[in-house]
C-alpha cells in the first residue's frame, strides 16, 4: 500500500478485539485482513490464543489482538484463555467491545462490561450480525447499549457480509494517536505458518465432529518438509479420550481423511503451492488439565 499522503498525520496502535463466544470476531478480523488468518466454527471458545493481526491502511496501522471468547472456565485451558482475554485489556490503545446483535443482553455481556469498566481503556461497540436484524430491532439493540456505557462510536456492522465495517475501520483509525508503521505492509498477522496450519486443521475437526470433541481436541505440528514443487507436513489430533479418537477417525478412516482433505486446501491457499498433509490422532488424556502439554502447545 501507500504510505500516507504528506498532510495527513498515520496514526497506528493496538486495538482488543473482545466479546462473548461467537461473537463474530474472527470472521471480522479475516475480512478486515482480506484472507483467513483466524479459524472460524459455530462452536463457542474457538479461539485459544491471543493472536495479533495487522490491518494497513494509507492513513494508518491497526495492530488488532485477537482474544478468546469470555467465558467461564472449566479446566487449566479455560483459565489460560480467559486470562489471555482479560491481559489484553491492558496493553491495547482501544478496545473493540464486539456484540451478536441477534441475541438479548444478559449476564454474560455485564461481566465483559465489567471488565471493560475496570480498564479505564476507551471502547467502541461493533454491534456485529445486523444483516439477520430488522431496523427497529438494531436501533432498540443501540440505544440500550449506548445507555450502559459511554463509548467513544457504536458502529452497527454485519463481519459476515462486510457491511459497514470500512466504516468501523475509519471510527478506529481516527481515535488512534500518531505512530509509526509497526509491521511491514505486506505482513498480516504474528503467528508463524505453522501455528496458523494447526488451527485450520483443527478448524475442521470442529466442523465435522460432535459436541462431545471439539473442545477436547488440539494440534501439533510435528514436521514440514518443503521440496520444491510440495511441501509435506505431518501433523497429530491430540484428543483425551478413545472414544473421540474413534469418531475422529471414522468408519474406515474416512472422517479423518475427510478433515485432511479439507484442511489441506486452506493450507495450499496459505502457502501458495502443493501440499501432502499427513494426519495421526494421539490419545493424550486430561491433556487440558496438564500443564506440560499446554505448554508445548503454547497455552503458557
Amino acid at each position: 500500500m501507500q504510505t500516507s499522503p504528506k498532510n495527513q498525520e498515520f496514526h497506528s496502535g493496538f486495538v482488543t478485539v473482545i466479546g462473548r463466544p461467537n461473537a463474530g470476531k474472527s470472521t471480522l478480523l479475516n475480512h478486515l485482513l482480506g484472507q483467513k488468518v483466524l479459524i472460524m466454527s459455530e462452536k463457542p471458545q474457538t479461539t485459544r490464543n491471543r493472536i495479533q493481526c495487522i490491518v494497513t491502511e494509507e492513513s494508518g496501522q491497526i495492530v488488532f489482538l485477537d482474544t478468546p471468547g469470555i467465558h467461564k472456565p472449566k479446566h487449566k485451558l479455560g483459565e489460560y484463555m480467559l486470562g489471555a482475554a482479560k491481559e489484553s485489556l491492558t496493553d491495547a490503545d482501544i478496545i473493540l467491545y464486539m456484540v451478536d446483535a441477534a441475541v438479548e443482553y444478559g449476564g454474560g455481556e455485564e461481566y465483559v462490561l465489567g471488565l471493560i469498566r475496570g480498564t479505564h481503556t476507551p471502547c467502541i461497540l461493533a454491534l456485529n450480525k445486523v444483516d439477520l436484524l430488522k431496523r427497529e430491532r438494531l436501533m432498540q439493540q443501540v440505544r440500550k447499549y449506548s445507555a450502559l456505557m459511554d463509548f467513544l462510536a457504536v458502529v452497527p456492522v454485519s463481519a459476515l457480509t462486510g457491511e459497514n465495517t470500512d466504516e468501523l475501520l475509519r471510527v478506529i483509525l481516527d481515535a488512534l494517536p500518531p505512530g509509526p508503521k509497526y509491521y511491514p505492509e505486506d505482513e498480516v498477522t504474528d503467528q508463524p505458518e505453522r501455528f496458523i496450519i494447526a488451527e485450520l486443521i483443527r478448524e475442521k475437526v470442529l466442523q465435522l465432529t460432535r459436541d462431545e470433541v471439539p473442545h477436547s481436541i488440539a494440534v501439533m505440528v510435528d514436521e514440514i518438509e518443503e521440496k520444491q514443487s510440495l511441501t509435506k507436513i505431518r501433523a497429530t489430533i491430540m484428543v483425551e479420550r478413545d472414544s473421540q479418537k474413534g469418531i475422529i477417525i471414522g468408519q474406515g478412516g474416512r472422517l479423518l481423511k475427510e478433515i485432511g482433505s479439507l484442511a489441506r486446501r486452506d493450507v495450499e491457499i496459505l502457502l501458495d503451492g502443493k501440499v501432502f498433509l499427513e494426519l495421526w490422532v494421539k490419545v493424550k488424556k486430561d491433556w487440558r488439565n496438564r500443564p506440560d502439554t499446554l505448554s508445548r502447545l503454547g497455552y503458557d
